[in-house]
């Protein structure tokens, strides 16, 4: 393949929490073989999944609360501290709970609104789960999402619509590739800011990607249109941490 350059990491995004707000970083220190620091850290469990923090085996986002069927969460504003444990849950402007979810009750604070606010949607009582170093990924692997501006651009010419990059939901946001590009480096090495990260798997879209991120509305069919226009429903690569080191938003994006 043809290496597109020059390129540029414009943002890096983290989800502490599976399915709710995604949270913006200036810089990050990547380690091998892991996620971005606190990335899908915890999740919310609809009904019981016997997930175990000390014997993590990975499960499918449906045990989850999930923006795929539970799209009022991208309504709700949320934050983690790293230094509290402290998870902050507004909605409508105000806050509605709040919790560190290192403690019993803290952890029953969440739940209670999730019990109140998601009763509907819930097949048994919501239970934060705590991965303690694991990750409540979409995949097995460890690895950062990456998604290319230019096929969301792509996306908003075969749609006729704005396309909000936040639908994707992924860690590193990159700008002056072709559009598609990405989807054709698999096994390439990207160089950002002292890490390397191994290209290892295109990501298939879901739902999720259906649901605007501010306003919660389920408003658009975007894994059809790919399938329609494109023959497929992948957009974004997932890459592997292969030499840890800083990043930061701004850095060039090149190829080992």
């Amino acid at each position: 393949m043809t290496i597109p350059s020059p390129a540029s990491l414009t943002s890096i995004y983290r989800y502490p929490v599976k399915g709710l707000s995604p949270e913006p970083l200036a810089e990050v220190a990547l380690r091998v073989g892991q996620t971005l620091p606190a990335d899908r850290a915890y999740a919310i469990e609809n009904g019981p999944t016997g997930f175990d923090p000390a014997n993590p085996v990975w499960k499918a986002k449906v045990h989850y609360l999930m923006l795929m069927r539970n799209e009022r969460l991208a309504a709700l504003r949320t934050h983690y501290d790293d230094a509290t444990a402290m998870l902050t849950i507004r909605q409508d402007g105000a806050e509605a709970a709040r919790g560190d979810l290192r403690t019993v009750e803290g952890r029953a604070a969440i739940e209670a609104f999730f019990a109140a606010r998601f009763a509907d949607e819930l097949k048994g009582p919501p239970k934060v789960l705590d991965g303690k170093g694991y990750s409540f990924s979409d995949v097995p692997m460890k690895v950062l999402s990456v998604i290319n501006l230019a096929s969301v651009a792509a996306l908003e010419e075969m749609t006729g619509h704005k396309v909000d990059p936040l639908r994707f939901r992924a860690n590193l946001y990159v700008e002056g590739w072709p559009a598609w590009a990405e989807l054709d480096m698999i096994g390439q090495t990207l160089a950002i800011g002292d890490a390397r990260l191994k290209i290892v798997k295109r990501t298939v879209r879901c739902a999720a990607t259906n649901v605007d991120p501010v306003t919660a509305a389920r408003d658009m069919k975007i894994p059809e249109t790919l399938q329609r226009q494109l023959g497929h429903a992948d957009c974004g690569v997932y890459a592997e941490v292969i030499e840890g080191g800083r990043i930061a938003r701004g850095d060039a994006v090149g190829f080992d």
